[in-house]
């Protein structure tokens, strides 16, 4: 008889990524599929839910070789948006947590909201992130698809419902769409602000509950056996920071994916309008948290925009290049956190004729160390301190980039080894759900700490000075990237 295991799936702005974790082997298989990252108008981030779909299936149908899947949960971004009809479908593509299309409704739903205090509600305050702007915008814009629209789901939540899930919201979509306050209770108060027609409206569930099984006819069909759960899964930076290890308050995580995210963990739910605000799966524990709305995708634009075939030809003259020789702002899908400013625009500062493609990479990878700081100067005007800080995902990959990152943030930075990142969690979150494993300790406890880089002394007078003038150049230039927006638009 084969071995049981427990699948996480992972919806990324790039790819759909599998983990098959059996708990008593650890990880037994990773899989991938890439999926493309859309952006047919400035500032619009959207992604095909079909490319979803079909990647999850082979994925599943790869990792069904390695065992008997027992039980299933999906994680990806947040707050994404699926539109949905009545047999499940998605009726366009789906538009991701950093799209900043809804510039106008933003600021129509902020002025009927007047004094309600969104941030005491939900953690956060309205922003481009938000989804009832988002939902106005497409109402306004695309009636006819609005008129069909059954429900609206989060990504994660979409995909595990096409699977055989009943309809629901994970608890952080929830919190993070500001349609829902931190007990994931509805808020009409926004609902009303928004002005349009709602659709249904779906119970919020805790990750690890279980919520249905993989539907017959498709268990036949990608060769699985009957009686595969479904488990509630999370929020992809959430469930990163789980399958990290971050359990104790001062635990950080570094996540550099598409977009770049920063988590810590603290006992009491912090309140900044600057940050937005996530449940730890652990009961009682909470993530203050920010993400700023590029990370990798600015890479991969520099890449395709060169030309090369990878980032290693980048990393290489990056590495020959001086520090802090160019000055970059990475603003090119405007920026959330701790700005919440959709209408900055990307730049670089300092460029001659001598300038290399390796100075112009290496300014980019310091530009989103600058804005990782930025967000541990507002953690610690909350009087936090790092305990730990560690790095995960696709970018952690890049030794320079951690290197860089240690010392623009002037704190030691642990990598984790072997880390598939938020498929993981998402697969213990599956075991937990089916009583497979007896506590999300699980995670923390099987977790290997890899290489730990210091910050480089030599270098912090310098990144200490390019930082402020990162942020006074980001000032300064916010009115030339204001009159760019709208004219873009």
């Amino acid at each position: 008889m084969s071995e049981q295991i427990f699948i996480g799936l992972d919806l990324g702005s790039s790819g759909v990524k599998g983990t098959a974790l059996d708990p008593l082997r650890g990880i037994v298989g990773t899989a991938s599929r890439a999926v493309d990252l859309r952006s047919p108008r400035p500032g619009w981030a959207e992604a095909d839910p079909d490319q979803w779909w079909r990647g999850s299936l082979e994925i599943l149908r790869e990792l069904g070789a390695l065992g008997t899947i027992r039980a299933i949960a999906v994680t990806g971004m947040v707050p994404a948006v699926v539109l949905v009809n009545a047999a499940g479908e998605a009726l366009r593509p789906a538009i991701l947590q950093n799209d900043a299309r809804a510039v106008e409704e933003i600021a129509q739903v902020r002025e009927r909201l007047g004094e309600v205090d969104l941030l005491r509600l939900t953690g956060s305050v309205l922003t481009q992130q938000s989804v009832a702007p988002t939902l106005v915008w497409l109402a306004r814009h695309e009636p006819e698809i609005w008129s069909r629209v059954e429900t609206v789901l989060g990504s994660y939540d979409w995909l595990a419902h096409r699977l055989g899930a009943r309809r629901h919201v994970e608890e952080n979509w929830a919190i993070e769409s500001g349609l829902f306050d931190l007990s994931g209770h509805a808020l009409d108060v926004v609902r009303e602000a928004a002005g349009v027609a709602w659709p249904t409206w779906e119970e919020v569930v805790r990750p690890g509950v279980v919520v249905g099984e993989l539907h017959a006819d498709l268990a036949r069909e990608l060769g699985l056996g009957s009686g595969v759960s479904i488990v509630v899964g999370g929020a992809d930076h959430v469930l990163s920071a789980m399958g990290a290890g971050l359990t104790t308050p001062g635990d950080v995580l570094v996540k550099l994916g598409g977009a770049g995210d920063i988590l810590a963990v603290t006992d009491e739910p912090l309140f900044d309008s600057r940050l937005y605000l996530d449940a730890h799966p652990r009961a009682g524990t909470w993530l203050p948290n920010g993400c700023m709305a590029t990370s990798g995708s600015l890479l991969a634009w520099e890449r395709d925009l060169f030309g090369e075939e990878s980032f290693a030809t980048l990393e290489e003259g990056a590495r020959a290049a001086r520090p802090g020789e160019l000055l970059a702002l990475p603003y090119f899908l405007g920026e959330k956190t701790p700005l919440h400013d959709p209408d900055l625009r990307g730049a670089l500062i300092g460029l001659t004729l001598s300038s290399t493609r390796g100075d112009i990479h290496r300014a980019f990878l310091e530009s989103i160390a600058y804005a990782f700081r930025a967000h541990l100067d507002v953690l610690a005007e909350h009087g936090m301190t790092p305990r730990v800080i560690r790095v995960t995902n696709g970018g952690s990959r890049s030794r320079l980039w951690r290197e860089i990152l240690a010392d623009v943030l002037g704190h030691p930075l642990h990598s984790i080894v072997n880390h598939p990142g938020a498929s993981y969690a998402a697969a213990v979150l599956a075991a937990y759900g089916v009583g497979s494993v007896p506590s999300l300790d699980y995670a923390r406890d099987h977790l290997e700490v890899g290489e730990v880089i210091e910050p480089r002394l030599d270098l912090r007078e310098m990144y200490d000075e390019r930082y402020q003038m990162f942020h006074q150049w980001g000032g300064a230039s916010a009115p030339v990237s204001h009159v760019l927006a709208r004219s873009q638009r």
